[in-house]
Parts: C-alpha cells; sequence; structure tokens
C-alpha cells in the first residue's frame, strides 16, 4: 500500500512532457507546472506562430510568459526527494512526440489507436469504442493513426475527396469531378484503389518471383565461386609441381652437364700431365746429356775422349709430342653453345606458350557472362591487335605494314624452310592466340578473301580439306567475295546475306563459345553467328583467292 501511494504521490511531481520527477519548476498562467527547460523547449518550437500554449489545457498566451522558478515547489521537490520519490512508471499511452494524439481528449492527450477517413480524426481507445458500437459509425473506414488526414481534404470545396481522376492522375473531391475535372476519366477513390491494389499484387508476385530467381542464382555463383576457388587452388597445385618437376630436370641436367664437364676436365688434364711429366724428365735427361758431353769436349786426351765417345754419344728415344694439339680457348666452348642454343630455344617455347597460359589464366568467367556488344565503341572495348605470322605464309604470299598485311604475288617470296608453312593454299595465320573476349577486323580488296579462325594444329602441307580454312572441323571462316559471303565450316557451305563492304569485323568470346562475323561501313551489320565450344586457343587466318593482287589487312583500332 505505502508502495503504491508513493507511485500515486510521484505522478502529481512529474512534468507532463519529459515525464520524469520535475526538475527547476516553474508555474505558467494556467497553473500546470513543468520543468523549466522543458516548457522552454516546447515554446521554442512555437515561436514562428507567435502564440504559446499549455500542452495539458491548450490555453494560449500572447505574448509569451516570462517563465520565474517556482522556488517553493523547487524545494519541496529537494524534500521529497530525500524522503526517496520516485517517478511513477511511464504511462505509455499518453502521447509522446512523434505519436498521433486523440482528437478528442482533453487535457493530457492520449495516443490515437485509429483514424477514421470519414470524420477526419483520430480517436484513442476510449474515444474509438463509438465506431464499433453505433451502426452508422461501423460503416466508417478506420485506418492506422495518420498526421496527414487533413490531405484528405479538397482545399477548393473543403469536401473529403473520394474520387480520383485517372486523366490528371490526382484524388478530387465529388464537386471536383463536375467542376474542373468535368468530361475526366473520373472513378471513386476505391475502385482506383482496387484496380491498383490488383496491379499492385501482381508487381509483389512479380517482385518475390524475381526474388526467388535471383536467389537461385546467387546461390549459383556461390556454387560458381566455390568451383573456382577450388579449380583455381588445384591449378596452383599443379603447376607448381609442374614448375618444380621442370625445374629439377634442368637442375639434373645441369648438374649432368658440369659433371660431364669435369669428369672430360680430369680425363684431360691427367692425359696432358702425365705427358708433360715425360716432356719434364726428358728435359732433365737432356741436360744432364749435354752436360756430360761438354765435359767430354774438354778432354785433351784424345785416346781418353775417344774411348769415352761411344758410351756417352747415345741419345735414348724422344718422347712422341706429335700427338699434341693445341687449341688455344676453344676446349669447352662448344658445350657452351649447345648449352645457350637449348637455352634460346626454351626460351622461344615459353614466351609462345606463355601467352596461352596467361590468357588462359586471366579469362576466366563464371555464370553470368556479358552480353555480345551492340554498337562498334562496344566492340572496340575488346580489339586485339593482331600480327601475322611469317613462319606460317605461304610462299605466295608477300607481308607487309609490320606484318599485318598479306598481298598474293605472281612470284614465290624467298622463305626458309619451316614446317608451319602453308605450303600450297594461300594462307597465313597470326602470330597471337586469341582466347577470351576479341574483336578485329580485316580490310580487303580484289577478287576475294576467307577471313578465319582455326585451331593451330590445321594441317599444312597439300590440298587437302584438312588445309583449307573453313572445310574442315578446325576452322570456321567467312568466305567474302565482291558478289557474295559464305560461311564455311567442315565442308558446308552456307549463303549469307548482307550490304557489301570492304571491311569484316570479327567478334570472339572464347569462354562462351561465340563467334560472329560483321559487315562494317558507317554502321555494324551481323552476317553471321556460331554457337559452339571451342576446345583450344585459336588463331586468325587470312586465306587470299589465287589471283594477282589480292589484299587483307589487319586494321589498327586503338
Amino acid at each position: 500500500m505505502a508502495q503504491q501511494r508513493a507511485q500515486l504521490d510521484g505522478a502529481k511531481f512529474c512534468c507532463s512532457i519529459c515525464l520524469d520527477l520535475l526538475k527547476d519548476p516553474v508555474a505558467i498562467p494556467c497553473g500546470h507546472s513543468y520543468c523549466m527547460s522543458c516548457i522552454k523547449g516546447f515554446w521554442d518550437e512555437e515561436d514562428e506562430k507567435k502564440i504559446h500554449s499549455c500542452p495539458q489545457c491548450r490555453q494560449t498566451f500572447t505574448p509569451r510568459p516570462v517563465l520565474v522558478k517556482n522556488t517553493m515547489l523547487a524545494d519541496l521537490m529537494e524534500e521529497l526527494k530525500k524522503t526517496g520519490l520516485q517517478a511513477a512508471p511511464v504511462d505509455h499511452c499518453y502521447t509522446g512526440p512523434e505519436d498521433v494524439a486523440c482528437d478528442v481528449c482533453t487535457g493530457r492527450k492520449m495516443k490515437a489507436l485509429k483514424s477514421c477517413l470519414v470524420c477526419l480524426a483520430s480517436y484513442c481507445e476510449k474515444h474509438l469504442q463509438p465506431h464499433y458500437d453505433a451502426a452508422p459509425l461501423k460503416k466508417h473506414k478506420l485506418v492506422d493513426p495518420s498526421k496527414k488526414l487533413q490531405e484528405n481534404i479538397c482545399s477548393r470545396h473543403d469536401e473529403v475527396m473520394k474520387m480520383f481522376c485517372r486523366t490528371d492522375q490526382q484524388s478530387i473531391c465529388y464537386l471536383c469531378s463536375v467542376d474542373e475535372h468535368k468530361g475526366h476519366d473520373t472513378v471513386s477513390a476505391v475502385a482506383e484503389r482496387t484496380e491498383r491494389q490488383r496491379e499492385l499484387e501482381v508487381s509483389r508476385q512479380n517482385i518475390q518471383q524475381r526474388i526467388q530467381d535471383r536467389q537461385k542464382d546467387v546461390k549459383l555463383l556461390q556454387q560458381e565461386v566455390e568451383a573456382v576457388s577450388r579449380s583455381a587452388d588445384k591449378a596452383v597445385e599443379d603447376s607448381e609441381k609442374i614448375f618444380t618437376e621442370l625445374i629439377r630436370l634442368i637442375q639434373k641436367r645441369s648438374s649432368d652437364v658440369k659433371q660431364q664437364i669435369r669428369s672430360q676436365q680430369e680425363t684431360e688434364v691427367s692425359r696432358v700431365k702425365e705427358l708433360q711429366e715425360k716432356l719434364e724428365q726428358e728435359i732433365t735427361e737432356l741436360k744432364r746429356k749435354d752436360a756430360e758431353l761438354k765435359q767430354l769436349s774438354h778432354i785433351e786426351d784424345h785416346n781418353q775422349f775417344l774411348h769415352n765417345y761411344p758410351s756417352l754419344s747415345q741419345l735414348s728415344e724422344p718422347t712422341n709430342s706429335s700427338s699434341i694439339n693445341i687449341r688455344p680457348l676453344s676446349y669447352f666452348e662448344d658445350v657452351t653453345a649447345a648449352v645457350s642454343e637449348l637455352r634460346d630455344q626454351l626460351q622461344d617455347i615459353l614466351r609462345e606458350k606463355w601467352t596461352n597460359i596467361s590468357l588462359t589464366g586471366t579469362e576466366v568467367d563464371v555464370l553470368l557472362s556479358e552480353p555480345e556488344p551492340k554498337t562498334r565503341a562496344g566492340f572496340l572495348k575488346y580489339s586485339r591487335e593482331i600480327t601475322l605470322d611469317p613462319n606460317t605464309a605461304n610462299t605466295r604470299l608477300l607481308l607487309s605494314e609490320g606484318n599485318r598485311k598479306a598481298t598474293s604475288m605472281s612470284q614465290q617470296q624467298s622463305y626458309s624452310s619451316h614446317p608451319d608453312r602453308f605450303t600450297l593454299y594461300c594462307q597465313v595465320l597470326s602470330r597471337e592466340s586469341l582466347t577470351g573476349r576479341c574483336y578485329w577486323e580485316v580490310e580487303w580488296s580484289g577478287t576475294g578473301v576467307y577471313v578465319a579462325v582455326t585451331y593451330k594444329n590445321i594441317s599444312r602441307a597439300g590440298y587437302s580439306d584438312e588445309c583449307l580454312f573453313g572445310h574442315n572441323y578446325k576452322s570456321w571462316a567467312l568466305d567474302c567475295s565482291t558478289n557474295s559471303y559464305k560461311f564455311r565450316f567442315n565442308k558446308v557451305s552456307t549463303l549469307v546475306s548482307g550490304p557489301g563492304s570492304s571491311r569484316v569485323g570479327v567478334y570472339l568470346d572464347h569462354s562462351a563459345g561465340i563467334l560472329s562475323f560483321y559487315s562494317v561501313s558507317e554502321t555494324m551489320t551481323l552476317l553471321h553467328s556460331v554457337q559452339t565450344t571451342f576446345t583450344q586457343p585459336l588463331y586468325a587466318g587470312l586465306c587470299l583467292y589465287s589471283s594477282f593482287g589480292v589484299t587483307a589487312e589487319f586494321c589498327k583500332l586503338k
């Protein structure tokens, strides 16, 4: 009982704004008391209206009252605090700054539970009850509490806007429909809401379906991320093993060469030193013999000289030195040259293969591949600079313009023999391999050319179909002549319609298996497109008609 009484007393000394015990209490002219800071803040917000009111009874004051601390009430609050008086529990039924207040309540306002679109008023639980009990009020439209009820009133006629003008797309009242909106497509707000509600449900269904689709896509992409990560981890692991094996093999060959050189060095040095020792012994013996002969030459007794001469004049057999073959500075240079040649060959192989490895590693596509561009500017983002490989050019082709242009000649060119060279067809391949997304353009003149892509392992020798672009399963070609286009693949020829042009654009999306040919002039026109699966890197190819003077050139696009 004492606790309930303390709470009841505490409620009488609470500020109705902050709902806490009064601090620096002030009494305003109507008699209600507030914290000085609370009522000052409340009136500061009303300064623009130049009319100040009591938050509880709504009595207004003009001018703004001067606030003076109520010392007696302040002293009483201090005494009560010493006795342990606490603020009463906050009654959550009263309005706060963000709440909608009941329009019927007097004094301290209660929170509105519903707003009525017919009455254009908001009601707390107590004052809302008639809308549930009285038959006429039961037909009113109740909605969640709203501070914007006045927006439902027509500013022109001060009537509730129950109509909707579809012509002007705005809510109107009935008088508006027969006045300035006369002749417009008008319906009741309920009918418009029903129609829009139906559209809203369709939109929600579409959104929910899209959410489900996107969730599936997200799941697929997550699976793709995991698959890419697993593949990348395995590729790194396998690559490290392969390169480690290559390094070990090179180190083993290096060790073998070193051991072979040192073994040969030891053999040769031993043989030379053995011969050197024999020669040095012979030199010592000859010097001794020379000294004896010199001494003999000084004997004055003729008989003694003749007696000793036969034993001293005989020389031992000389060491055979005719096998000594001096090759200054060229003992193991042949080995160095052989190793250097091996290094150069390995560098060439690595340089050629590294392009494929690098491009393959950087062109990994996930599920959502970019669509084929629609404009030339879009294609140019994927432009590749392509040059021709002289080692593949038929001897009747002259390469020029930095190996970007091929011209058919009546006489053969003096190319060296090479296994990659096309021996009979006037064909040539690009130096660069093509993976990922690529775009290039070919400018041609003369009777006609084949603009092609092909695997590198296409046959090179002879007149068989295995060598000619577009006549086997390893190559795809657009046959361009002065009168027509034909697409050729694996001995099948397809007539292609499109505007004639001396420039052909080629778009390749290797991962997606897309190959498209375009006629390029002021605009781009798709001539033919292929959807397939490419299993190897591709190379751009040109095949010139056999007549003299036909040209084809890879254009500079950047």
